[in-house]
């Protein structure tokens, strides 16, 4: 598996090391850069759409037709001429000048910085919702400089890592870039597992979608793939809105739609600033509203966004400037806004919004006495790719089932969760597809959790997953014995090839174990497929309760929390062990240390 970590510390160590030895700044630098990993990824994906163009291709005299843009166009992907294509450039000779090479427009070219700035407007040739976007300022490089940055983007691991790599290596760099750039206070990339969990809950299907603070795009680019996946063309199906302040972020949301061909309308600057202005004029007409807008956003002007409307609830609170001093409540009316009689709604938000007081509950109750508040789901520290924070996921149904008019499932996620590492968490796939089971369940949708359970058979087997789980543990311990004892057994030469295999097999037999856990921790909560409340992880709760709970949207106030496992350990057993442990380490100490006074006397010191 890639370490994305990994990678971007090494893209961006590479990077920044030719940034300080040239004469540009960070602002300089920065786009242009980010153009390239554009480019990269778009020449990667090309490749990929390539193949499978290629796959089925009729031959004329022995010869395969080639592909052309309108084969592209069929797929949904970006067309790259030749002398937009990573590998073109990235083997060209080093005297430019002496290559004889012309841009589009007939003029000759004489640097690499010239023919970057070609292949950008040849691309941007092919993409309407890309003119004007792409970076073409490549002639501030030195051929030398360019030429290195093309060599350090074409790392294989990028063609290996899927979803919204370009935003997360764009967030990375970003903040490494310049705090200036990086510094808009609340807005950080939204992690795709969140992303994941949205798309997945609100089931995008056809339709608007929009999103009000849509960053470098990876709710469209999840809810592509979501619609794909279930044998329908996304672009054909949905249609795609974005509004972004961040004209720099807005250009690599089109870049990034662009390169998984998608196509949308993103709108950036003032006009797109969410508080003051509905961009796409959709108020009431959006089938889907999802975002991760900025949190606890203050000095929000409030007869502007009286004047702006999308505030069904009213105003949150206003102070003596006449200004929002927490703006969440206004996001919130918004994503309800938007949405027409039978949109959803899914949208990261503060875990505070949830409980928060004053006009704040005020909008709360009323939006809960809708009916419409579908879930809440609360995540845990360490999901955020820059901030430790813990967060919300808010969900609206305004087609809510009669079943389900006027309850909300509450799930408290906090403690479930895989370490990535020491900072960052996420949900693993099948950590994403068990929280969305439960959703599934509550809505009365069994035939997806069998589906789910069908799943987990045909990797598992038909065992019951317990005992699954139990063999695969007894595996492990002989496949651990094994590798000690060939690898010790092993000639010098042979050590670290059967040290590899090994750690592959463990590796993978660690993988069953993991999916083998998964399947069990569903199971053994909803069996074959009744929901129940379970202490700790969630709860329906109707909305008597919720007021009875003054109106508070916290899933930890109505799940409890769950009894603490009893580990089979014997306390005092344990204890005893330990204590032997210590005497053992102990007498160890005391032996060094007389070892030491015995050397240090021996060379003329006395301790």
């Amino acid at each position: 598996m890639i370490n994305i970590r990994k990678l971007e510390a090494e893209l961006w160590e590479s990077a920044d090391l030719l940034r300080a030895g040239s004469k540009l700044t960070s602002n300089q630098y920065c786009m242009p850069v980010l153009g390239l990993i554009f480019l990269r990824y778009a020449y990667s994906r090309f490749k990929m759409v390539e193949a499978e163009i290629l796959k089925n291709r009729p031959s004329r005299g022995g010869r395969v037709m080639p592909v052309e843009a309108s084969d592209f166009a069929a797929k949904s992907a970006l067309f790259l001429p030749k002398e937009a294509q990573y590998d073109y450039l990235l083997n060209l000779p080093d005297d430019i000048s002496a290559a004889g090479l012309f841009n589009k427009d007939g003029q000759p070219m004489t640097s690499l910085g010239e023919v970057v700035n070609n292949a950008m407007q040849l691309i941007e040739d092919q993409s309407e919702q890309l003119t004007g976007v792409l970076p073409k300022s490549y002639t501030d490089f030195s051929d030398e400089l360019l030429s290195e940055l093309l060599r350090i983007f074409n790392n294989n691991a990028l063609d290996e890592v899927g979803g919204d790599i370009i935003g997360r290596i764009y967030e990375y760099f970003l903040n490494k870039f310049a705090k200036n750039i990086a510094s808009d206070d609340g807005v950080f990339f939204t992690p795709k597992s969140l992303v994941k969990m949205i798309v997945n809950i609100i089931e995008p299907k056809s339709g608007i979608l929009l999103d009000p603070a849509c960053g470098s795009g990876g709710m469209f680019i999840q809810s592509g793939d979501f619609v794909n996946q279930s044998g329908m063309n996304a672009n054909s199906a949905m249609t795609f809105y974005g509004q972004e302040k961040v004209e720099y972020n807005a250009q690599l949301c089109l870049m990034n739609m662009a390169v998984h061909g998608l196509t949308g309308v993103i709108k950036s600057g003032d006009e797109a600033n969410s508080f003051y202005h509905d961009a796409h004029n959709l108020d009431g007409s959006c089938d889907y509203v999802m975002a991760n807008p900025p949190f606890n956003v203050d000095k929000v002007k409030a007869e502007s966004c009286e004047n702006a409307k999308r505030l069904p609830f009213g105003m949150p609170g206003i102070n003596k400037n006449k200004e929002v001093g927490n703006a969440n409540y206004l996001w919130i009316s918004y994503f309800y806004s938007y949405l027409n009689e039978h949109g959803r709604a899914g949208f990261v938000m503060a875990s505070s919004a949830t409980d928060s007081q004053g006009k704040d509950k005020d909008i709360r109750e009323k939006l809960i006495k809708t009916g419409h508040v579908d879930a809440m789901i609360s995540v845990g520290n360490n999901f955020f790719y820059t901030k430790s924070l813990p967060c919300s996921l808010w969900f609206f149904d305004k087609g809510k089932s009669e079943a389900i008019k006027d309850k909300v499932l509450f799930i408290d996620a906090r403690n479930y969760y895989t370490v990535v590492d020491r900072t960052l968490n996420e949900w693993s796939e099948w950590q994403l597809k068990n929280l969305n089971a439960i959703v599934w369940l509550y809505r009365g949708e069994i035939a997806k959790y069998t589906a789910l359970l069908e799943e987990y058979r045909a990797v598992l087997g038909d065992d019951s997953f317990e005992d699954i789980l139990h063999q695969l543990m007894d595996e492990l311990k002989d496949l651990q014995k094994c590798a000690k004892i060939e690898i010790e057994n092993a000639g010098r030469n042979d050590k670290k090839s059967v040290q590899a295999e090994y750690d592959n097999m463990i590796a993978e037999k660690n993988e069953e174990i993991t999916i083998a856990k998964e399947a069990c921790w569903l199971y053994e909560k909803f069996g074959d497929g009744v929901y129940s409340d379970v202490l700790g992880l969630c709860k329906v709760a109707d909305i008597s309760e919720i007021e009875a709970k003054g109106w508070s949207l916290t899933p930890g106030a109505y799940v409890g929390v769950a009894p603490v496992e009893d580990d089979g350990v014997n306390f005092e057993e344990r204890m005893a062990e330990i204590h032997r442990e210590l005497l053992s380490l102990q007498a160890e100490s005391n032996d060094l240390m007389d070892t030491i006074s015995k050397n240090m006397k021996e060379m003329g010191y006395e301790l």
